[in-house]
């Protein structure tokens, strides 16, 4: 008898052990904890984690540098999908900017897009910013090293003919430690990549007073004439304390990649994930709130689909 319940054991033991070796641990970059590219992450991986019993997937979504830090980790192996800035998909899928000096990820695969982005300028009242130009000689938050808003920034100010010495200060803080430096008069102003609302910014215009600043004019323009990446953006006047009128910027949109290395059947099922649990994926942060599929799955995509992604669109009949 006692033989007998020893097999039963042991039989269950292994069977047990053959279902952990068939479950699949995937990770997501995303970004700062404050910032929408974490949601975006935590989001997927709760309607991937849902249905982790059919697929055998679960999913994991830390904390980040941001849009270059999660293409770099994509490409070395160590995530196997990520959260980046529309034009930081181009660069490294091309080899051009940032990533000209290590050459083009030709493996990178686009999933889909998200939210757009505007760049966004916040700025306390008492320090007399009105314009981007204003900036020359203050203190500036520039964004942390990795993310796609430092990035940018340098993009915007190559295009204006300024450096970082141009500012009295360029600080390098996370998303999360910005609003704070801001409140504590550490710094004049700091600049966001982001989508609208944003629990920093709210944090940051509600413990000082503080306006956003359009940034347009003619270097603006030719960024956004250059680069099919760029759009002119508009974020609404009254969504945020002390700006009730709309502010002019330019923007980008957050895209979903990944690497070719990658599953087809870990892709695909990710998608499904998503766009079988569309309206719940839009409740999960204001920005999503006017997502379209048609949008997503084109809009801001410079590498190639991946074809994980590609059999569901084209089971859905949108291609």
């Amino acid at each position: 008898m006692k033989f007998v319940k020893c097999l039963a054991f042991a039989g269950a033991m292994a069977a047990g052990t053959a279902s952990f070796a068939q479950e699949k641990f995937i990770t997501i970059g995303t970004g700062g904890q404050t910032g929408v590219y974490f949601v975006v992450g935590q989001s997927i991986c709760r309607l991937v984690n849902r249905g982790t019993a059919e697929h055998n997937l679960k999913c994991t979504a830390p904390s980040t540098g941001g849009s270059i830090a999660n293409i770099n980790a994509i490409k070395a192996g160590d995530m196997d999908m990520g959260v980046a800035q529309s034009d930081w998909q181009f660069h490294a899928f091309n080899g051009t900017s940032k990533f000209e000096e290590d050459g083009k990820f030709d493996k990178l695969r686009a999933v889909f897009s998200v939210h757009g982005e505007p760049f966004t300028v916040i700025a306390r009242k008492d320090a007399g910013i009105g314009s981007f130009d204003d900036l020359k000689g203050k203190r500036v938050n520039v964004g942390n090293p990795g993310s796609g808003q430092l990035a940018t920034m340098e993009v915007v100010l190559a295009a204006k003919g300024w450096t970082m010495a141009d500012f009295s200060l360029a600080s390098e803080l996370k998303p999360a430690e910005q609003a704070a430096a801001l409140g504590d008069n550490k710094v004049d102003a700091i600049i966001y990549t982001v989508g609208h609302p944003n629990g920093s910014i709210q944090e940051a215009v509600s413990t000082v007073d503080a306006v956003l600043v359009p940034v347009e004019g003619e270097a603006i323009d030719g960024l956004i004439a250059e680069n099919p990446f760029y759009a002119a953006a508009t974020i609404p006047g009254g969504m945020y304390e002390g700006t009730p009128d709309d502010t002019n910027t330019f923007g980008v949109k957050a895209t979903f990649v990944t690497s070719a290395d990658v599953d087809d059947e870990v892709v695909y099922q990710v998608v499904k994930a998503v766009f079988d649990n569309f309206d719940r994926f839009k409740r999960l942060h204001p920005a999503f709130e006017n997502l379209t599929e048609e949008e997503m799955i084109s809009g801001g995509l410079s590498a190639p689909l991946h074809p994980g992604a590609e059999k569901y669109y084209k089971e859905r009949g949108w291609m």
